[in-house]
């Protein structure tokens, strides 16, 4: 698996755990639901800013993110 999708699968995992909506965390990255599925689908890549940003508002580290344990 390629390191977007598994990115992916473990932020919408992480996102889900916390009853959070892609609209809602879209809003919060002012990105539309549609471009910040594609963060979950793999399609696009996070930018360091993001991966802050998700890492801190989803309570996960980046190992958690990334899937390194």
């Amino acid at each position: 698996m390629d390191i977007a999708k598994t990115v992916g699968k473990n932020l919408q995992e992480a996102r889900k755990a916390k009853g959070i909506t892609q609209k809602e965390l879209a809003g919060e990255l002012n990105k539309y639901q549609s471009d910040y599925s594609e963060y979950e689908s793999g399609k696009i890549q996070l930018d360091y800013e993001k991966i802050v940003y998700l890492c801190k508002r989803l309570e996960i580290t980046p190992n958690d993110l990334f899937g390194i344990f």
